[in-house]
């Protein structure tokens, strides 16, 4: 028997029934779905520190459960310092049930743990039915140790769905449990 994550099973028998309810799907494939969540770090002061951007790799693998990888510049830019193929940050792309596992453990435990948490914005969509999120501090995540941490940094997540427009994407991520506020 395989695995579902308790998010995709909320999804599959509660989710998709109260989307077609609200925007009268005919088909149960024309439902939103969440395709992919992306998150990405830059690290600023990587240019000094080279081994900033492998302790970020690092914290990011551990909160995503998944291997996360460096990301390079593509040009120089001499005000920052900055030479072309320098490591300055990391990103990690979950799909599947990694995926869910990361959403349901997002919504549930880390944004609440977040400081003077009111909801979240729903500035983030960008017209396509897709949100980013910024998170200002990585020790929102349980999985980090904050005894082990150098500096704090944010982090960028984009929840990627197949959404057409952002009122369904709200509703969509809404009925996932994500805390907008009114």
């Amino acid at each position: 028997m395989e695995y579902t994550p308790r998010l995709r099973k909320d999804y599959q028998e509660r989710v998709t029934v109260a989307m077609t309810e609200k925007f009268g799907y005919k088909n149960v494939m024309q439902v939103p779905k969440l395709t992919k969540v992306c998150l990405s770090q830059g690290v600023g002061k990587a240019v000094s520190d080279k081994k900033l951007v492998d302790s970020a790799v690092e914290e990011m693998t551990i909160i995503t459960g998944q291997k996360a990888m460096a990301t390079f510049s593509k040009k120089d830019i001499s005000n920052f310092k900055l030479r072309k193929g320098m490591p300055i940050g990391a990103k990690v792309t979950l799909r599947g049930a990694k995926m869910w596992e990361f959403v349901d453990r997002f919504v549930a435990i880390s944004l609440p743990r977040t400081r003077d948490f009111r909801g979240v914005e729903a500035k983030g969509f960008d017209g396509r039915g897709n949100f980013t999120l910024g998170v200002k501090e990585q020790i929102i995540f349980p999985e980090i140790d904050i005894d082990k941490i150098k500096n704090i940094t944010g982090m960028d997540i984009t929840f990627v769905t197949t959404a057409d427009t952002n009122e369904e994407a709200k509703v969509l991520l809404t009925e996932l449990g994500f805390p907008f506020k009114k």
